[in-house]
C-alpha cells in the first residue's frame, strides 16, 4: 500500500487549529519502527526508534532536532535481549541541565512476558552512555513496562510505570507505580500509585502547577477500565480520580492507554474508550490540576481504532492525534479541542494500517508546530516499513 498524503484545509475556529499545512521532516531507514517523540525544556526534539540487526538482535538509536535541524543518529545499545513490543516502546528525554534519558525493557527469563525496565543517560550527547540501571526495586519474572518520563526542575525524571510484581500467580493484578531518576544516577521515592489497573494500557504523565499527574486506564473488581488519574499533594500521591465515568466493561485489556498533559494549572486527557459498545475517542478538561474534569468531548468521526496522543496548546485547549478507520485502511487524525468542544476541521497526516504495524503516534508541541512521529507500513504487503516524522502547522 503506497503512502497517501490528504490534507484537509482547516480555517481557524479559535485557539489553535490544523492549518493543512504538513511537511516530512525526517525518515528513518527501512526496518525503523517504534518511534517515540518529545520535546526538551529549550524546544528541542529528542527522537528514539527501533532498527533490526543480524541474528535477532535490535539497535536502540536516537536523533535530536536543535535550530531546525537533525542530528545524525546515534546508536544507544544493541542487543538480543530487549522486549520489543507495537505498544510498549523505549522513549527518550533530556533534563533540564542537558542530560539525554533513555529507557527500554529488557527479558528476563525466558518466558514471553518477563522483562524490566531499564534506564541510562548520556551527558555528551548521545555520544557515550551510562550503564543501565533498573527503575524499580522489584525482580520477579514478570511484566514491568508502559513507561512515562517527565524532566523536573532539579535535573531528576519523575518515572511511571506498569508492574506486575503482583501477577506472579493468576490471581494477582497489574499496579502502577512511580519513582525518580536523579542526576547521580540512582533511583529512589519509589511508590505505588494504585495496585489494581488496566495489564497492557499506556502510562501517561504531566508536570502541572501543582506537581505531576498520572493517567492511566485503571480496573475495577467489576472489569470497568476506566481512565483515572493521580495527583501530587502536598502530602505525596492522591487517591485516584477517575476523569469519567464510562463504564466501560472489558475482559481483556483493550491496549489503548490515555494521554495527558498540563499548561499550569489546567491538565488535559484525551483517551479511547468502547463503553456500551461505541468505540470513541474523547477528551476532558480540568481547571484545578486534575482534580476534578469537565464532561467528555468527543473527538472522532465515529470509527475510531483510539491510539491517542495529545497536546495541550493554550489553557483550556489542546490537540488530538488518534487513529481512524476507514474501510479497509486507516488514516493518522489530528483534531483541535477546547471546552466548548471539537473544531470542525480534521487534518489527515497518513495513512497507515490498521494491524499493530501501524504502532502509536507520538507528538511533541514546538511553538505553533506540531511534530509526529509514526510507523508507516512498508510501501508493499511484505516489505518493512519506516519511521517518519511529519510537521504540522497550527493556526493560531
Amino acid at each position: 500500500m503506497r503512502t497517501a498524503w490528504i490534507v484537509l484545509v482547516a480555517l481557524a475556529v479559535g485557539g489553535s487549529t490544523p492549518s493543512g499545512k504538513t511537511t516530512l521532516e525526517w525518515s528513518g531507514p527501512p526496518g525503523s519502527s517504534k518511534p517515540f517523540l518529545s520535546r526538551t525544556s529549550k524546544g528541542d526534539l529528542m527522537l528514539s526508534w527501533f532498527e533490526p540487526r543480524a541474528d535477532r538482535r535490535y539497535a536502540l538509536r536516537a536523533a535530536n532536532r536543535s535550530a531546525g535541524a537533525w542530528s545524525p543518529p546515534v546508536t544507544i545499545a544493541e542487543s538480543d535481549k530487549f522486549f520489543v513490543n507495537w505498544a510498549d516502546f523505549p522513549s527518550i528525554t533530556e533534563t533540564t541541565t542537558g542530560t539525554w534519558v533513555v529507557h527500554w525493557l529488557e527479558k528476563t527469563a525466558t518466558k514471553a512476558y518477563a522483562y524490566h525496565v531499564k534506564l541510562a543517560a548520556s551527558r555528551d550527547r548521545g555520544r557515550t552512555w551510562s550503564a543501565p540501571v533498573t527503575v524499580h526495586s522489584d525482580t520477579s519474572a514478570t511484566e514491568h513496562g508502559f513507561v512515562a518520563m517527565v524532566p523536573l526542575s532539579s535535573g531528576s525524571v519523575a518515572v511511571a510505570w506498569l508492574d506486575g510484581r503482583q501477577m506472579t500467580d493468576s490471581a494477582g493484578a497489574m499496579s502502577v507505580r512511580t519513582a525518580l531518576w536523579n542526576p547521580d544516577g540512582t533511583v529512589s521515592d519509589e511508590a505505588a500509585l494504585d495496585t489494581r489497573t488496566c495489564e497492557c494500557c499506556q502510562v501517561s504523565m504531566t508536570a502541572g502547577r501543582g506537581g505531576l499527574v498520572v493517567a492511566y486506564r485503571d480496573r475495577s473488581e467489576h472489569e470497568i477500565r476506566d481512565i483515572a488519574v493521580v495527583r501530587q499533594d502536598g502530602a505525596g500521591w492522591s487517591e485516584p480520580v477517575k476523569v469519567a465515568n464510562d463504564g466501560w466493561v472489558s475482559r481483556q485489556c483493550p491496549v489503548n492507554g490515555p494521554s495527558i498533559a498540563a499548561t499550569g494549572n489546567d491538565v488535559g486527557v484525551a483517551w479511547f474508550t468502547a463503553a456500551n459498545g461505541v468505540p470513541k475517542v474523547n477528551a476532558a478538561f480540568s481547571t484545578d490540576g486534575g482534580r476534578t474534569f469537565g464532561k467528555p468531548i468527543r473527538i472522532d468521526e465515529g470509527n475510531p481504532l483510539g491510539r491517542i496522543h495529545f497536546q495541550m496548546t493554550s489553557p483550556g485547549r489542546g490537540v488530538v492525534t488518534w487513529l481512524e478507520a476507514d474501510g479497509n485502511q486507516a488514516f493518522w487524525r489530528v483534531r483541535s479541542v477546547g471546552g466548548a468542544g471539537p473544531d470542525r476541521e480534521i487534518l489527515t497526516v497518513a495513512t497507515t494500517s490498521r494491524s499493530r504495524d501501524g504502532g502509536f503516534p507520538r507528538t511533541a508541541l514546538v511553538g505553533s508546530d506540531l511534530y509526529v512521529a509514526y510507523a508507516e507500513p512498508g510501501p508493499e504487503a511484505g516489505e518493512p516499513g519506516r519511521v517518519r516524522v511529519t510537521k504540522v502547522s497550527l493556526i493560531k
